[in-house]
């Protein structure tokens, strides 16, 4: 069977200079579109990504990544609408690339839809009550 998660990967320090995604590819048969990224030389890195493949296979990467150390976490954990916060304005809809955020009408509510998000960042800013908070 074929999956697809949205993951975030936490690299330390001693492993930012290692082909660890081009390992998942070569040896576990792993596809990979990178949705964000922020490595630096001898700090710690983040990588936001899409991985698909067999589910064994992706079983067995999931396992080599924490085994030489890199933390994983599902997306979904990271990216929230504080809904107390929310007034349901529409800024963030036609900022959205992947249209993780819907109209629902008639009630003029809008709806967040967390599994279609990439982690851009991009609802952030034009939030007027700063409901939107990604945290990595």
């Amino acid at each position: 069977m074929t999956i697809s998660r949205r993951i975030v990967l936490h690299f330390p320090r001693r492993l930012v200079d290692q082909p660890i995604v081009c390992r998942l590819a070569k040896d576990y048969n792993l596809d990979f579109n990178i949705l964000k990224a922020s490595v630096t030389p001898e700090e710690e890195g983040l990588l936001v990504l899409e991985l698909s493949g067999e589910q064994r296979d992706y079983e067995k990467g999931v396992q080599y990544l924490t085994e030489v150390g890199v933390r994983i976490q599902p997306l979904s954990q990271n990216v929230t609408r504080n809904e107390a916060r929310c007034t349901h304005c529409g800024a963030c809809i036609t900022i959205c690339p992947v249209d993780a955020f819907v109209i629902e009408l008639p009630s003029r509510r809008v709806n967040f839809y967390a599994d279609k998000c990439i982690a851009c960042g991009l609802c952030i800013k034009p939030c007027p009550p700063r409901a939107m908070e990604v945290r990595f």
